[in-house]
């Protein structure tokens, strides 16, 4: 653990500093989207700022030169190999990671969009979110593991966020 936070905590200050921005950003943009006659400008705007705040600095950290560059194809594999390869910790950090990228996403796009409201509808769109940053990681040669698990586990960690969140926008 202490080696994930002297990797990435950097990215979590910078996060948490930007939460007061964040709640400003989502304040004013109701006020914006309440003048011009939004029907939901308070809900759709904490969404979709909700969203930004909780995968902006996932992405940061995904995005952000490594020093290994592989590609995973076949599923599951990856993932074993973290499991029985990797200390518990380090596998610990490394799937929890992978499920908390796109739960912001998860959690908020049924809330904010009727559109996106089925688990159906949330797991291809992190999938689809999830699998556009795996090629950029290796279009980019980041020296990073773009992994067909990493997609596995970033729209099962959606899904999942989604879940939580389902009383909100199940009932619309």
């Amino acid at each position: 653990m202490h080696q994930a936070w002297n990797a990435w905590g950097y990215v979590v200050i910078a996060a948490v500093l930007a939460l007061p921005a964040a709640a400003l950003v989502a304040l004013l943009l109701a006020h914006v989207r309440s003048r011009r006659g939004h029907p939901a400008p308070r809900r759709t705007a904490v969404a979709d700022v909700a969203v930004v705040a909780g995968t902006a600095p996932w992405i940061w950290m995904i995005l952000t030169p490594g020093t290994l560059q592989l590609v995973h194809l076949v599923p599951l594999v990856d993932l074993a190999d973290q499991i029985t390869l990797m200390s518990p910790g380090a596998a610990f950090v490394q799937i929890a990671g992978n499920l908390l990228v796109f739960s912001a996403l998860g959690a908020m796009l049924p809330v904010r969009s009727a559109r996106f409201a089925s688990l159906r509808a949330v797991a291809a769109v992190a999938a689809a979110a999830s699998l556009t940053v795996e090629v950029l990681q290796y279009v980019l040669r980041l020296g990073r593991v773009s992994s067909v698990d990493d997609v596995i586990l970033n729209a099962a960690g959606a899904v999942l966020a989604a879940l939580v969140t389902r009383r909100w926008w199940a009932r619309r």
